[in-house]
């Protein structure tokens, strides 16, 4: 776990085999005040975190690692940038660490490879003959619910 002001360490995950570190200069945390419980110091303290990565010029990530995190965080970028705020804790120090871990989670998940192209399989011969059995089987129950005429 990485310590708010440090360097945030990505931990290793796939497509991250040795992890990641992102350096505290890249990282942009802004502070205001928290919506929710607080008690009597609520209005007087920032407690909501900001914590600002901009992808698009980061130096910590290779080229293709670059252009994989913004395909895949396309849609939560703004300007390039990545923003994930914290406010769900009472403590500034406990955002803070909520925001940078889920910075690194969203990182990590971003430059994970996409999964596995689904190959199609053919059903076995005799799943077939059991479906097409079974099929006959509830057609000649059906057919046995028909209405009793008296010869």
């Amino acid at each position: 776990m990485s310590r708010p002001g440090d360097d945030l360490a990505v931990p290793p995950g796939p497509g991250l085999p040795d992890g990641l570190v992102i350096p505290a200069a890249e990282l942009v945390e802004r502070f205001s005040r928290s919506p929710g419980p607080g008690g009597q110091s609520v209005n007087t303290s920032d407690t909501r975190v900001e914590l600002e990565y901009d992808v698009a010029a980061s130096a910590a990530l290779t080229p293709a690692q670059r252009a994989r995190a913004t395909a895949r965080l396309g849609s939560r970028l703004v300007a390039g940038r990545l923003v994930v705020v914290a406010s769900e804790h009472r403590s500034q120090h406990r955002n803070r660490v909520a925001a940078r871990e889920r910075l690194a989670a969203l990182v990590r998940t971003a430059l994970s490879p996409p999964p596995a192209p689904r190959r199609p399989t053919k059903p076995t011969r005799g799943s077939q003959r059991r479906r097409l059995e079974a099929k006959k089987q509830r057609g000649q129950t059906k057919a046995l619910r028909g209405r009793v005429r008296g010869d």
